[in-house]
């Protein structure tokens, strides 16, 4: 009668542990992805109502090849004050990035390392984002291919990156990825580049995809899309 109940409640501690394994996969993978998506939207809706109202949070030089542009106000942490476009991982795909790279912001879309150059600027404007669970916004991390474009606009500029090589793999201690002049980016010399980062495997974080990419255009939002994102 005892072993009968025994195998009774290990039974039933099974089932509930197994549900609750279920619930947390669902969790993961689902409710902190839609969690995730209304923020960004959210965000993105901020900056929309900012920019109609003819607040920017960045005055970043429209000219690549000039040496001295006008400094940008600061970022404000937790903030959003650009949205970025990755065409390679589809035309609808459009993120909203924010200051800092803390827990809580990168609930909220992409961070910017507060340590490197402010966008459009000179120096390496370096970008981090999960690659899963909210939102995925870095899943496709590894398509990212030589010469594919990565557009982001701050309300009054568009700025179009080009990438420079496959991604890099690495571990999280490198933090020279994110150097003005980033080691093994095959750049030689300062310039005004671009670092996304993401964890790698694709569910773990025990190293770091990094890619890097230069400022290849500029041109006003008045002037219309640039072509990088025309269909």
């Amino acid at each position: 009668m005892c072993v009968r109940v025994l195998v009774r409640t290990f039974s039933e501690l099974c089932i509930t542990v197994g549900a609750l394994i279920v619930l947390f996969v669902v969790y993961v993978l689902f409710w902190t992805g839609v969690k995730a998506d209304d923020a960004m939207d959210r965000q993105i809706d901020a900056l929309h109502d900012q920019w109609a109202r003819g607040g920017v949070s960045t005055g970043a030089d429209e000219d690549p090849a000039r040496t001295s542009p006008a400094k940008p106000a600061p970022y404000k942490d937790g903030e959003p004050f650009a949205v970025m476009y990755i065409p390679r991982f589809g035309f609808t795909w459009n993120k909203p990035v924010l200051q800092g790279t803390g827990t809580d912001v990168l609930k909220k879309g992409l961070g910017h390392y507060a340590s490197t150059a402010q966008l459009g600027q000179k120096g390496n404007f370096s970008v981090a984002g999960h690659r899963r669970t909210y939102g995925d916004p870095f899943k496709d991390f590894p398509k990212l291919r030589p010469g594919d474009p990565v557009v982001l606009t701050d309300g009054t500029t568009w700025f179009t990156y080009r990438v420079d090589k496959k991604p890099y793999r690495t571990v999280p201690g490198d933090i020279g990825v994110i150097d003005p002049v980033p080691r093994r980016s095959g750049f030689d010399g300062p310039g005004r580049y671009l670092t996304l980062t993401t964890c790698e495997p694709e569910w773990g974080h025990s190293h770091r995809l990094i890619v890097w990419a230069h400022l290849d255009a500029t041109q006003p939002v008045e002037a219309g899309k640039p072509e990088a994102l025309r269909r």
